[in-house]
């Protein structure tokens, strides 16, 4: 009941909730979807994506995330930043992904961050710890026009 209280939330926040943008002019959307494989009728793997309603632990989880310029100008060099939903570890993030493990007080590659531990020491950033994604668009987004980028989780 309660993990599926969570998919239902998960659910909706993927539908509704729009990534933080420099530009208020800038109107994104994220989706979320699950890879499955099933067997076609020869017998090779296919791979599909599917409603992300029904996702379950170890479920691949893939995330959509598509913007549009609807302002009157141009815009460059904009700063996309999710959440990544409580429930999910982000698998394999880009190398042109920003990350961050404090609710998005600082950032960079997942390498270089550390976390202070309960004794008074630190530790190296692990997947597990990351709270949002961040990338910085380098094309030139022209008024009208949409663009978009996909990241993977996987569903604890």
């Amino acid at each position: 009941m309660m993990r599926n209280l969570a998919l239902a939330g998960m659910a909706a926040w993927a539908m509704a909730a729009p990534a933080a943008v420099a530009k208020p002019d800038l109107r994104t959307q994220t989706q979320m979807f699950v890879e499955r494989v099933h067997t076609d009728i020869n017998g090779r793997p296919r791979r599909i994506l599917a409603s992300a309603s029904r996702a379950e632990p170890g479920d691949q989880l893939v995330f959509v995330v598509n913007w549009r310029n609807e302002g009157r100008e141009p815009v460059q060099g904009i700063a996309l930043t999710n959440p990544i939903p409580r429930g999910t570890l982000l698998t394999a993030p880009d190398p042109s992904m920003q990350v961050s493990v404090d609710g998005g007080q600082r950032w960079g590659r997942l390498e270089e961050l550390w976390l202070p531990t309960p004794l008074g020491g630190t530790r190296r950033a692990v997947p597990a710890d990351i709270t949002h994604v961040r990338w910085t668009m380098p094309t030139r987004l022209s008024p009208g026009e949409t663009a978009r980028l996909s990241y993977r989780a996987t569903m604890r």
